[in-house]
């Protein structure tokens, strides 16, 4: 029995990974949003802050058991193989149905955005005038993203790896999509594409950049939680209500008016992006 539930926790955990894969293939999406809303997100800061370089000491003095532990190994590892090949297996169709879909996808994501504001609100307690600035600070952090124009960018394996580093940064965030910060920098679809066509040396510079820079802002994320926890919140709640500012389909001029077909369309996109955060909710957290 104990193995029937150790191998369904691990199944769980890994689905959940994938589900974070593919909100962080889609610009405008982050996978901590994911990670929020499935009730993973602090044990997630918890482990990563533990991968530092003294926990080699552990290796050396005590062996790789106890160095496996310390660092929340299987945790970590079927968590990333979960985001990694959803990664890989997401990169075609991504791709595709923001070319042909654009709009509906958008939608779609502005539907999951609200839910999670909805669902996270209880994890905020109880509001206050300063958790309202927080919240006001976040979203203003994010809305300001909107507005930036897309650089040309660089396929210099020194900008790709610091672009993995920024990334990587608002990937963990709620709000912020690592990859609409990769388009920012200009380097997404490059990046996008290198995955789909296994460019290994691509590959493994930017998954460096993202290793640092994920283990180095873990640290802060983890003391903020750990101290502030419900302002914390207040502060990624404001973050993820101004990401739909950015998804907002119609905000690209080159976009066309939608008619009423379009609009009705976008609108049960939405629904069922909405609908479906409320149902994978319930389920993670069973």
């Amino acid at each position: 029995m104990a193995t029937v539930s150790l191998f369904r926790a691990r199944l769980v955990l890994f689905l959940k990974g994938m589900a974070m894969g593919v909100a962080d293939s889609v610009p405008g999406v982050s996978g901590g949003t994911i990670a929020v809303i499935s009730g993973i997100y602090e044990a997630l800061i918890d482990a990563l802050k533990q991968c530092h370089p003294l926990a080699l000491k552990t290796l050396w003095q005590q062996g790789p058991r106890a160095f496996w532990q310390q660092i929340h190994g299987a945790f970590l590892f079927t968590l990333l193989a979960g985001t990694l090949l959803s990664l890989v297996l997401m990169a075609n169709t991504v791709l595709y149905l923001l070319e042909t879909y654009f709009v509906l996808v958008m939608a779609f994501f502005m539907g999951l955005v609200l839910a999670s504001c909805f669902l996270l609100r209880a994890d905020a307690g109880r509001w206050t005038l300063f958790k309202g600035l927080l919240f006001g600070i976040g979203f203003m952090l994010t809305a300001l993203t909107a507005i930036l124009n897309p650089m040309a960018g660089s396929t210099a394996l020194v900008y790709i790896f610091f672009s993995g580093m920024i990334a990587i940064c608002a990937m963990i965030l709620p709000g912020i999509s690592g990859a609409f910060i990769l388009l920012l920098l200009g380097v997404y679809e490059y990046v996008l594409g290198a995955l789909r066509s296994f460019q290994l040396e691509v590959i493994l510079v930017f998954a460096l950049g993202c290793v640092i820079g994920l283990l180095s802002f873990a640290h802060l994320l983890s003391w903020t939680f750990r101290y502030y926890r419900e302002q914390s919140y207040a502060f990624l709640i404001g973050m993820l209500a101004a990401s739909l500012i950015v998804l907002w389909p119609w905000r690209d001029a080159s976009v066309p008016a939608a008619d009423a077909g379009t609009l009705v369309a976008a609108l049960l996109c939405a629904a069922a992006g909405f609908g479906l955060i409320l149902a994978f909710s319930r389920w993670a957290r069973a």
